[in-house]
């Protein structure tokens, strides 16, 4: 399936952006959805007459309609919509000042997607033609890991909020996708001081995607090694594994050397 009209959040990021730049050289239209304007005007700089950017906070459902209704009403109704804002950090329960951690990573990861979806859908599903929604979500979403609390808890809420939505949408040309990438080499990812096997290049990881949700892939694992390795490490005993996670050092919290930008956060 070639997508001719696509919504893409994150677009500000590595893997946003090779996304939008692979959408752009096939020929869509694309709306950029993001918070830093100048990487969203140099995206829509490769095609003006197709592309617009907007800056709304994803976690803004209002903001977001708004967003939605202007895109609707320039360019059409989507035939992909791509949720792939995110952030990402360490967490310590036994630290009050991360609990605003936590409900931020879940404004963004997880209310987010759905703030996504929800300005599309209803005219999605009256011109009744194919259609995807897709949400970035994470092998962390799978088992929960020491230090990382919060992101984990995010990606695996975001997991069964698309699993609900693809069960609700089966009888409607309109498919859900559910994308865990294990390692991407971008800001989220640089000030990570554990091993991460199987890390993948964004504009490999962004082809895979857009080619797997074409094929109608409802399931899409980022590399597909990296997916074989959790899925055995989640067959040790959770004793063992915990032990063996415990080894491993902690993502960075926010404002330790190594930690990503959280937008928004108070």
């Amino acid at each position: 399936m070639r997508f001719h009209n696509a919504v893409i959040t994150g677009a500000c990021g590595g893997f946003g952006q090779a996304l939008a730049r692979e959408l752009i050289a096939s020929g869509a239209q694309v709306a950029l959805v993001g918070m830093n304007r100048a990487a969203l005007d140099a995206q829509v700089a490769l095609a003006p007459e197709r592309c617009i950017a907007y800056t709304p906070d994803v976690s803004d459902d209002h903001a977001m309609a708004t967003m939605g209704r202007d895109w609707i009403v320039r360019k059409g109704v989507p035939d992909l919509v791509i949720a792939n804002a995110g952030v990402a950090g360490g967490f310590d329960t036994a630290q009050p000042d991360d609990l605003r951690v936590m409900r931020r990573m879940l404004e963004i990861n997880l209310l987010g997607v759905a703030t996504s979806f929800s300005p599309f859908l209803p005219a999605m599903k009256e011109v009744a033609r194919p259609a995807a929604l897709v949400g970035v979500a994470s092998i962390a979403g799978w088992r929960g890991m020491p230090g990382n609390g919060a992101y984990c808890a995010s990606k695996a809420g975001l997991i069964a909020y698309l699993q609900s939505l693809r069960a609700e949408l089966r009888p409607t040309p309109i498919t859900v996708h559910t994308v865990s990438p294990g390692y991407l080499r971008t800001a989220l990812t640089a000030g990570n001081r554990f091993a991460m096997p199987g890390l993948l290049e964004p504009g490999e990881a962004a082809r895979r995607l857009l080619a797997g949700v074409g094929k109608g892939t409802e399931h899409i694992v980022l590399p597909r090694r990296i997916g074989w390795l959790s899925r055995a490490l989640n067959l040790l005993p959770e004793k063992l594994h915990d032990r063996i996670l415990l080894g491993q050092p902690r993502k960075p919290r926010a404002g330790e050397p190594g930690s990503t930008d959280i937008p928004g956060l108070k």
